[in-house]
């Protein structure tokens, strides 16, 4: 069986399958290394924080492919890479301004080089691009600007024609649909709300309705997310974990949760609450058990590497996904009428007709699963393909001719376990549904 999800305008047909992506904050940021909203948190102009980075920002060790291959191998198949944050410096050759990397040390286009080692090892590749921009001399001063506490800077937005600013985002939205091949994914960020007297910005800002418009013409297929208020694919709850399928308006929705190694999206050289691999792992599966999408974000250094602490997580997770890839690809949340055993979470492919039990604590011997006695086919360990037996329907508990018999509801199926936990992050038993394959 199949949820009923609403349907989208751009093609989701990829992206409810690869379930598994990369996300890229990179910017002068990377150079403080001390979060990627520094600039609003230490209340610098724009030309102060130019100023001090942007004639700096000389990523020498910068290797795209390395970084492609480090995701791929991770079991990513997909990349949202930054194009431009809220500072407003762009990462890639645009025509609309000087602040850009090819007029810094860095000399060049760096998206282009990123987009194409991605797309040599069969990713799709989306762009993230901030609605919001503490450079552009037309951008008013807002509760998110770093400017917001000098009351000079903000009677000066008097003196501003936002529309210049409008006219901006949508020649330069223009340029990345149509100067850098097929785009799969656009992730707008982000539309807010007034504060402390001050004002937000939302989607008559931003001209939502038309800037959607101009995408579908040059984009059609292109997945959009949430943020511009209306017309989106994609909700995107950030560094969140939902307890269920998201819903809006009572109907599930294709999700995608993005999320931090850390607790930053930029490079943080000295921040130190890192992720395990353990929970890293379990992230993706209880994700995918809501029918949803993980986006993890790497922040490169300003000398273009991942650090240390990136690579160890993403080869953490590439061993795992190396031999569990199967549970998580084309999977979505299990039918409801299964019952989840304890301490579990159940992923399911529909194409296939497979459950998959991810195991979080290992029990002494037995699964029960509910309900689901005269169901399975056939049940084995996924990283080896060692076979696992299961006993159902009803047993009588008590002693008969001196020997213990278990008690065992008609129902049930128990899984027969061995004493040992598989010497892998979270054990995955798949479970062969009777019946086969519910599509071809």
């Amino acid at each position: 069986m199949t949820f009923e999800v609403e349907q989208t305008t751009g093609d989701s047909g990829w992206f409810t399958h690869d379930r598994f992506g990369l996300f890229i904050h990179w910017g002068l940021y990377s150079l403080a290394a001390r979060h990627e909203w520094l600039q609003s948190r230490e209340r610098l102009s724009g030309e102060a924080y130019r100023n001090k980075y942007f004639n700096k920002f000389d990523p020498d060790l910068y290797d795209p492919e390395l970084w492609a291959q480090l995701a791929f191998d991770a079991g990513m198949k997909y990349v949202v890479a930054t194009t431009k944050h809220h500072e407003g410096f762009c990462l890639w050759d645009t025509k609309l301004t000087d602040y850009k990397a090819p007029n810094t040390p860095a000399g060049r286009d760096l998206i282009r080089p990123m987009a194409d080692a991605f797309r040599k090892r069969g990713m799709k590749v989306g762009f993230y691009h901030s609605l919001i921009d503490w450079h552009h001399p037309d951008y008013t001063v807002d509760t998110k600007h770093p400017l917001r506490f000098d009351p000079e800077a903000v009677s000066n937005n008097a003196n501003k024609d936002f529309s210049r600013y409008r006219d901006y985002l949508f020649g330069q939205t223009k340029e990345l649909m149509t100067e850098y091949g097929n785009v799969d994914l656009l992730f707008y960020d982000f539309s807010f709300p007034a504060e402390n007297g001050l004002s937000g910005k939302g989607k008559e800002d931003w001209g939502s309705e038309e800037l959607i418009k101009l995408i579908r013409k040059l984009k059609p297929n292109i997945l959009l997310n949430d943020r511009l208020q209306i017309g989106g694919d994609i909700t995107t709850p950030e560094q969140y974990l939902p307890t269920k399928w998201v819903q809006v308006d009572g109907k599930r929705v294709v999700w995608e949760t993005p999320h931090t190694f850390s607790g930053s999206w930029g490079y943080y050289r000295d921040e130190e609450s890192w992720k395990s691999v353990d929970m890293l792992v379990k992230m993706l599966i209880d994700v995918v058990s809501k029918g949803g999408n993980l986006l993890l974000n790497v922040g490169p250094t300003g000398r273009g590497e991942f650090d240390e602490r990136t690579m160890d997580r993403l080869k953490g997770i590439g061993e795992w996904m190396r031999r569990h890839s199967r549970s998580i690809y084309g999977c979505t949340q299990a039918p409801e009428s299964i019952r989840c055993p304890q301490d579990c979470r159940l992923t399911y492919n529909p194409s296939l007709n497979r459950l998959y039990v991810h195991v979080y604590s290992w029990p002494f011997k037995s699964i029960h699963l509910q309900g689901m006695a005269g169901q399975v086919e056939y049940a084995q360990l996924l990283n080896d393909a060692s076979e696992i037996r299961f006993k159902q329907g009803f047993v009588e508990s008590g002693i008969e001719n001196g020997a213990y018999k278990e008690g065992r509801d008609e129902s049930t199926l128990v899984l027969s376990l061995p004493v040992k936990k598989p010497d892998v992050t979270v054990p995955v038993i798949e479970l062969f549904l009777k019946g086969g394959p519910a599509q071809r």
